[in-house]
């Protein structure tokens, strides 16, 4: 997320908008075909490298893609920089191997049928060539192992006890000959050949217990080699072998919530993770199974005096001490782990103060926050409700005048309230002491969005529709690319695509781009124009807020039909999304 100017004072340029093209599918629904509710891809995830990518579904299963177009390059070293430099390579990736994580359960205490829909997938740190990872469901968390194909031997297969869970991790190797001696023509499905010399008489019988002591060490006298030897008698070989990766679950995570945990997030210092559920946060650490440590509890004492739950929860990157959750009510807090062992308080409260007089019934529902994402370098914060995407800075002026110097704290508060009165001040200038400003808002915090993208604005007509048919209770992802220049996040689909929507937005200081695409085989597919008569753009408006499946602008939409779920590449710029039960792939 770069914003401001060049070093020489110039305003940078924003970066033009990406050219988005299609690179891969993996399970395409053909014209027709039903799909099935397990099959369903309930989330997506890549790894901090980006080689691997997992997703998770309905039916509690986890598949895992590996990428391929950086293996088998042979030749020069000039060479393969060249293919590594190139600027028309894309992300290939291939699938590895799959499992099934979570089945369903059944809690008798409570009566309550447990799903084996994937929540959440989290990618852990790699040790000595291993694949980790985390996934959950409703209320269990599991945490799964894979050997890469270098490391196990053969048919190799671990078996270890740890923490009263039985850990199996297991490689095959599937190799294939040619060139056997053996004529497949000959062999009718049988060996010895048939025509190969066989006894005529039987084998005598041995009495109970006996022992034939010539078998071990006899060679028939009826074969022999002839002088020259046998010619057309030779070695096997292996044309080619394929590996075949068997994960087993190493460690289970249960019985911590009561509630259904809607997020996991792994912590930067590679030893412990958070899950969080409505109403709490628990700390765990991979290698402790069986306790975990609450920091966050919002559960008041009367239910009924509950005003807002957890919606989402994600650690900093770099920082292992901090983390941010978001509520329902449109709020995210910051936290500092060394501040108590339960963080009741909050380090930054980051929210947004709804205008005078907008406030309807549906203010809450649709400011609730269904994701929340740390930027790669950990400065920003985005967050996705029902309507909008806002992109938040979080370094705030408090921290960085501590690192000054000894400060005391009445000081540092007094310095931060004038300061922050002097940037609401800046706010009301002109676009180009924006720009002068904002580089001040990179380091002192202010209270409001960085950014604000309008996804589903028009929409808003249709509150009442989404509302009876619980659409707008949908839970949209959000992700942000490896540099921060642009965010990305899901939407319904239309009756005039083949598919559902997404879009991409530049938050470059500047940036205009806001890109609809369409999961399909063609993203870039034209949309319909908007009509240029106003009286016909107004007939066409009433008639579309007349149909029960339309916005503002007159297009019918398919509520039922939506994409929650991307993953934004994390160095290149190259977008993997779930329709459905497909998996469809970008790069631009």
């Amino acid at each position: 997320m770069k914003r401001g100017g060049g070093t020489d004072g110039s305003v940078a340029l924003p970066p033009p908008p990406l050219e988005w093209k299609f690179s891969q599918v993996f399970g395409e629904r053909l014209a027709g075909e039903e799909i099935q509710e397990v099959d369903i891809i309930s989330a997506i995830e890549f790894d901090k490298t980006g080689d691997h990518l997992a997703t998770g579904d309905r039916g509690g299963r986890v598949v895992l893609f590996e990428r391929t177009d950086r293996k088998g390059h042979v030749g020069p070293r000039k060479d393969v920089e060249k293919m590594d430099c190139s600027t028309s390579r894309h992300p290939e990736f291939r699938y590895q191997t799959e499992f099934q994580s979570h089945e369903p359960e059944f809690d008798y205490l409570k009566s309550l049928e447990i799903e084996e829909k994937i929540n959440k997938i989290r990618w852990c740190q790699m040790a000595n060539g291993a694949l980790f990872l985390l996934s959950t469901n409703d209320k269990t968390i599991k945490f799964w192992k894979e050997l890469s194909g270098c490391l196990a031997n053969e048919g190799s297969e671990t078996l270890q006890t740890i923490g009263g869970t039985r850990a199996i991790v297991q490689e095959k190797k599937i190799k294939k000959a040619c060139n056997v001696n053996v004529d497949p023509s000959k062999t009718n499905g049988s060996y010895p050949p048939a025509g190969a010399n066989t006894p005529a008489s039987p084998k005598p019988s041995l009495p109970n217990g006996g022992c034939d002591v010539r078998s071990a060490n006899y060679v028939s006298s009826d074969f022999s080699f002839p002088p020259g030897g046998i010619a057309a008698l030779h070695l096997p070989t292996v044309t080619s072998q394929e590996t075949s990766l068997v994960a087993r679950c190493r460690r289970i995570y249960a019985h911590a919530h009561d509630y259904h945990i809607n997020s996991i997030s792994n912590n930067s210092d590679g030893e412990t993770f958070i899950s969080a559920d409505d109403l709490r946060i628990n700390l765990w650490n991979l290698e402790t199974s069986s306790q975990s440590f609450n920091i966050v509890d919002v559960k008041p004492t009367n239910m009924e005096d509950l005003t807002e739950v957890i919606t989402s929860a994600e650690f900093h990157p770099t920082h292992c001490n901090m983390l941010a959750y978001s509520s329902s009510k449109g709020s995210i807090r910051l936290i500092d782990l060394r501040q108590s062992a339960l963080c009741d308080t909050h380090s930054k409260l980051f929210e947004v103060q709804e205008a005078p007089g907008t406030r309807s019934f549906f203010t809450e529902i649709i400011a609730s926050i269904s994701d929340v994402k740390f930027a790669r370098d950990g400065r920003y914060m985005l967050s996705r409700d029902y309507m909008t995407l806002k992109a938040l800075d979080h370094l705030f002026l408090e921290r960085g005048l501590r690192r000054c110097g000894a400060i005391p704290e009445t000081m540092v508060r007094r310095e931060y309230q004038v300061l922050m009165k002097i940037n609401n001040d800046l706010r009301r200038l002109r676009t180009e002491a924006f720009i002068l400003c904002n580089q001040l808002w990179d380091i002192n915090m202010d209270s409001g969005p960085v950014t604000t993208f309008q996804v589903h604005e028009h929409l808003r007509p249709r509150l009442c529709d989404l509302y009876e048919n619980d659409s707008i209770f949908d839970k949209f992802e959000c992700c942000l690319s490896g540099d921060g220049r642009r965010v990305a996040t899901g939407s319904y689909r239309y009756l005039w695509t083949a598919s559902n929507l997404f879009r991409v937005f530049g938050c470059a200081s500047g940036s205009t781009e806001a890109t609809t695409l369409e999961a399909s085989k063609n993203p870039m597919r034209k949309q319909i124009p908007t009509p240029t008569n106003t009286r016909a753009f107004s007939r066409t408006a009433r008639r579309g807020l007349e149909s029960p499946g339309a916005d503002a602008n007159g297009g019918a939409f398919d509520s039922s039909t939506k994409l929650l779920h991307l993953a934004w590449h994390p160095t290149e710029n190259s977008i993997a999304c779930a329709a459905s039960n497909s998996l469809y792939m970008y790069y631009a």
